[in-house]
């Protein structure tokens, strides 16, 4: 049997990074269960690619969750993210991707929120967060969404070379270095994504193991 017949988790991403976290947290977790077999991405079960049309994170999960889902038959995991800016209300929030007009552009997203908060001084008045929504579905059932949340103070300017999208410019609390300058181990360990996906677990263990029992 391929990996396809063989899947019971789909999480609704072509993003390979995405998936091997998830199947990291799931090694070991469900007596029974193959992280490589059993937990796939979007492409290996031919999962739509789902619009995001909400107006919250917890929206565009949730849609996303169900509606690949219901497609596939497997239970879906699928996550959204974005910065959230105190002194803009929680902009560019769900908007974070398309900050700029053009979808995915991280440099133009970047420089318009460095320009529009570039009259905004002093960490105390500089404060974000990334945030995530980590939803899970099953088809024609249950839903559940969990949240995680990454605090930190804007630069005035990018710094560093890792990471992607706001990464330059947000600073963790407690930090002397932006996202951009951590290793991947460090930033996943303190993620909104990572908490996200690990606030998720018990859930999903329930899950995966019904359908394995």
């Amino acid at each position: 049997m391929g990996q396809v017949s063989e899947a019971l988790l789909v999480l609704a991403t072509h993003n390979q990074g995405k998936v091997r976290e998830l199947r990291q947290l799931l090694d070991g977790a469900v007596p029974g269960l193959d992280v490589e077999r059993h937990v796939v991405d979007a492409a290996a079960v031919g999962a739509p690619d789902v619009r995001e049309t909400g107006v919250t994170f917890r929206e565009n999960a949730l849609l996303k969750a169900r509606e690949v889902a219901e497609a596939t038959g497997l239970i879906a995991v699928a996550d959204d993210s974005g910065l959230a800016v105190d002194v803009l209300g929680g902009a560019p929030g769900f908007l974070s991707a398309r900050w700029s007009g053009k979808h995915g552009d991280d440099q133009a997203n970047l420089d318009l929120l460095l320009a529009q908060l570039s009259d905004v001084e002093g960490d105390e008045r500089r404060g974000a967060a990334f945030v995530c929504a980590a939803a899970a579905a099953v088809p024609g059932g249950e839903d559940v969404v969990h949240f995680g949340e990454l605090r930190g103070t804007l630069l005035t300017a990018p710094r560093g070379e890792g990471g992607f999208g706001y990464d330059p410019i947000l600073m963790p609390a407690g930090e002397t270095r932006s996202c951009a300058e951590l290793s991947s181990e460090e930033k996943n360990a303190i993620s909104h994504r990572g908490q996200a996906f690990r606030s998720l677990l018990p859930e999903l263990v329930r899950l995966l193991s019904a359908r394995l029992g």
